[in-house]
């Protein structure tokens, strides 16, 4: 009987070596906030920062991003080249799907809030008083062209 019990485990024990392998947690991408490199990004506005968690926004594929808007920032009437999608992690952003700017448009967006936007879709968007950290995610090349000229960056001289 002891004979039989042996058996039995060294039968179950030699089949578990062809058994498919679990999948490895190493075949996931993981980004821990501490691990996050923010970046100026001049063509969004002063004070604005961006950090790209996955892909390459400026690449043909999908991307996630983050965008930390200061209090009281604006990017005006602007477009983009791929569909826009907007998480808003923390504060309250304004946001209005228009080609004439006009804060009244807006609709508030605070943490949690998500919208979709087609590509070449005019828009604008603004903070009032606090910080905004909002996260972008789509296919890309990804990149903003303002309507008029003048509510881009300033040029350096």
């Amino acid at each position: 009987m002891n004979t039989v019990k042996i058996a039995a485990v060294g039968l179950a024990l030699g089949l578990g070596g062809i058994m498919a392998a679990p999948v490895s947690a190493a075949e996931y991408t993981a980004v821990m906030r501490k691990d996050i490199k923010w970046q100026d990004a001049p063509s969004i506005g002063p004070g604005a920062k961006t950090a790209v968690i996955d892909g390459d926004p400026k690449s043909s594929g999908p991307f996630v991003m983050r965008l930390r808007l200061p209090p009281k920032t604006t990017i005006r009437l602007h477009t983009h080249p791929a569909n826009e999608n907007v998480t808003v992690l923390s504060g309250t952003l304004y946001f209005a799907a228009s080609d004439k700017f006009d804060p009244k448009l807006a609709k508030a967006f605070g943490p949690g809030s998500y919208f979709s936007i087609g590509q070449g879709k005019p828009m604008f968007a603004f903070s009032k008083d606090s910080e905004v950290v909002a996260q972008l995610h789509g296919n890309g090349p990804w990149g903003i062209t303002y309507l008029e000229s003048k509510d881009g960056p300033a040029k350096k001289k």
